[in-house]
């Protein structure tokens, strides 16, 4: 494995590589890890023994059975795995068991290498509580709160409207465990504290099997910045910018972009010094990110922190020139970074979408069935990390984001630009997406101006254009007849087609100005 410049020349003690994961992680893993000259080792359950991450591995693991809690999300399974292939290392890409103590103290215990941060610090960052402790102890700021203790079958009401008190209304309910969103619930006024409370509780103990909650004070207006940080097993600690995360839905992140429109070098400098220590704190090592809530005020407020790689990752790395997979290879192989902060530079700016399988129109409920067509874009500026292809059969069993568009450009009023085009250039039929929703924001003078907080998705209407409806299904059928060779005039099926998949400019495209 020839080691990158901006790392020590320490040869590595590994040789193959398990993804304890699957679509475009496990893609986007996959290959970085043949591209270091090592081998990959792929795994699946009984539903996706054709999926598009096997084809990057050089060795496949059968996960026996056909629903998560006995295959992906299997300490056991993952690691029987791992024994029966001769794996020396494990990579648990995000979501799953990425972010479960449990699982890396098995593969360390194991004799195997983890390619992500110690257990304890996945322990302490896991639990938000603690979490918090620890930065006020390291003294970065945290957004105010008050940690509760519930005991089984008591009354929860005094200690939230004690809690409640001292944080204030507007609030936040938030589980101790786990993240996405879940387990979350905004509380306007008192006589709503018990229900959302036992909502909040309920739906964190489904999700974590922890049904622990604090109350946190609910900032309007505010960004999500999150910074990227990297960390090697000799004490060397580097931040790799910013992101900014702000447009959600739902606590659900939608377009991300770096660098932040809102954050100056100054307030950089800050924030990236405060996510050091956040890591120094937990002696981390590897990839992670530590989450900020900057006010209205440019105060910024620790939120979590994630001990894994980010969904949004590849903005960084195009506005960095690194490669994040091959630096947690690198590090995790016990080399040292050569790479200090002086050496992170901020070229041009990056933005991605995620494109998930959805409907805006019913709530953004999962839409499901095959792919009957899948075209990326492709261009300068332009990079696709998918994990479906064309005949893919999108289920509920899994995750609804199939992939993510993401594209560089030298400013951000061009990256808008280029970031649109590369959607409409997207063609996805047989199953409903977001991708016409994702237009839709980047052409809002909000997004396009100086950008937008967290609350500015909340209560804007989704319902879709019966005329877009209409010309999807015109589409589908166009694909249907050119798989069955019915197109034979130039004038009908794929020229239609591409006017209606949105490749072209056309009166056909209605882009409703739904968010003023």
């Amino acid at each position: 494995m020839e080691p990158a410049s901006w790392m020590s020349d320490s040869p590595t003690p590994f040789h193959s590589v398990l993804v304890a994961n699957r679509g475009e992680i496990a893609v986007r893993i996959l290959k970085a890890v043949r591209e270091c000259g090592l081998k990959g080792i792929a795994v699946h359950n009984d539903l996706d023994s054709d999926a598009m991450h096997l084809e990057f591995a050089d060795c496949v693991a059968h996960l026996e059975g056909d629903d998560l809690s006995s295959t992906y999300l299997s300490i056991e399974a993952i690691m029987h795995a791992a024994r029966s292939t001769g794996a020396e290392a494990i990579h648990p890409g995000y979501g799953f068991l990425s972010e479960r103590e449990e699982f890396a103290r098995a593969v360390v215990e194991s004799g195997l290498v983890w390619i992500g941060p110690p257990p304890e610090a996945i322990r302490v960052m896991g639990d938000k509580i603690r979490a918090r402790e620890s930065m006020i102890n390291a003294q970065v700021p945290v957004i105010p709160g008050k940690s509760i203790s519930i005991s089984e079958g008591e009354d929860p009401l005094p200690q939230l409207a004690a809690a409640a008190a001292d944080v204030g209304y507007p609030l936040l309910l938030k589980a101790s465990a786990g993240g996405g969103g879940k387990g979350m619930r905004v509380v306007e006024e008192p006589k709503l504290l018990r229900s959302e409370y036992q909502a909040a509780s309920r739906e964190a103990t489904a999700a974590f099997g922890d049904g622990t909650v604090y109350v946190e004070s609910l900032l309007r207006g505010a960004r999500h910045i999150e910074i990227q940080i990297f960390a090697d097993s000799h004490g060397n600690i580097i931040h790799l910018n910013e992101r900014d995360c702000s447009l959600q839905r739902r606590h659900q992140k939608v377009i991300e972009e770096a660098p932040s429109p809102a954050v100056n070098p100054e307030l950089r400098r800050r924030m990236g010094a405060a996510a050091i220590e956040a890591a120094r704190a937990v002696n981390y090592e590897g990839a992670g990110t530590v989450e900020f809530l900057l006010s209205q005020r440019n105060e910024f407020f620790f939120l979590e922190m994630n001990t894994r790689l980010q969904v949004e990752h590849p903005v960084t790395e195009l506005i960095t020139g690194l490669d994040l997979v091959h630096m947690q290879l690198m590090v995790a192989a016990g080399n040292e970074l050569k790479l200090s902060q002086s050496d992170v530079p901020i070229t041009g700016h990056a933005m991605e979408a995620r494109i998930y399988a959805e409907d805006p129109s019913t709530g953004f409920l999962p839409s499901i069935g095959p792919i009957a067509r899948f075209d990326a874009p492709s261009g300068p500026g332009i990079r696709v990390d998918a994990g479906v292809r064309e005949g893919d059969e999108v289920t509920t069993s899994f995750d609804p984001m199939l992939a993510k568009i993401i594209v560089h450009a030298p400013d951000r009023k061009t990256a808008i630009n280029r970031l649109d085009h590369a959607l409409s250039e997207t063609t996805l039929h047989g199953v409903r997406s977001n991708i016409e929703f994702c237009r839709d924001i980047l052409n809002t003078e909000a997004f396009q101006g100086p950008g937008v907080t967290t609350d500015y998705l909340d209560g804007k209407d989704f319902k879709q254009n019966p005329d877009e409806n209409a010309l999807g299904l015109v589409a589908i059928i166009a694909t249907v007849a050119e798989k069955f060779g019915l197109n034979k005039s130039k004038h009908t099926s794929s020229n239609i087609l591409d006017r209606h998949s949105g490749n072209e400019q056309d009166p056909f495209r209605t882009l409703a100005k739904r968010f003023p």
